[in-house]
């Protein structure tokens, strides 16, 4: 029998629990922040990417922010009924539905560049660290992306 330390299956050793506790950690220092401004989470990923190529379509948000349209297109309605964003078809193309910001919605960057800072006092690690989690959990969610393509639905 192996030392339990050495437990495959002991929970600790498990990624998945590792970015399941720290994902609902980091949101819950997220919340607080972004209360203020009238957003969720999920909200405050369509915005930052808006903010950085606005406009774009529903496409390009959902590959941006790796979530599925059905699961977009609520987030896009309430911040359309927030003022902060307009969606319209693309000229040209009635089936591309394209997301620009309002001007409450480029008002908006301008309060919401006060969070990446609270949030790293807040979180008290170093810049340093933050940014090399980051890169790591990039490099992670593109092999997990590659894994799901590879092995869909669990099979090996």
């Amino acid at each position: 029998m192996t030392a339990e330390s050495d437990d495959p299956l002991r929970l600790e050793r498990q990624v998945c629990f590792a970015l399941a506790v720290a994902n609902r950690s980091v949101l819950a220092v997220y919340r607080p922040l972004l209360e203020p401004l009238g957003l969720t989470h999920p909200q405050y990923l369509v915005m930052l990417a808006l903010w950085g190529e606005a406009p774009m379509s529903v496409k390009a948000i959902a590959e941006a922010i790796q979530l599925d349209s059905p699961t977009l297109s609520p987030l896009l309605k309430r911040l359309e009924g927030a003022g902060l964003v307009t969606r319209r078809r693309a000229p040209g193309d009635e089936r591309t539905l394209v997301v620009d910001l309002t001007e409450a919605g480029r008002s908006l960057r301008r309060e919401a560049e006060r969070i990446p800072p609270a949030v790293v006092e807040r979180l008290g690690v170093g810049l340093g660290d933050l940014e090399e989690l980051r890169e790591v959990l990039g490099r992670v969610n593109e092999a997990a992306r590659r894994a799901a393509h590879a092995y869909p639905e669990g099979k090996s």
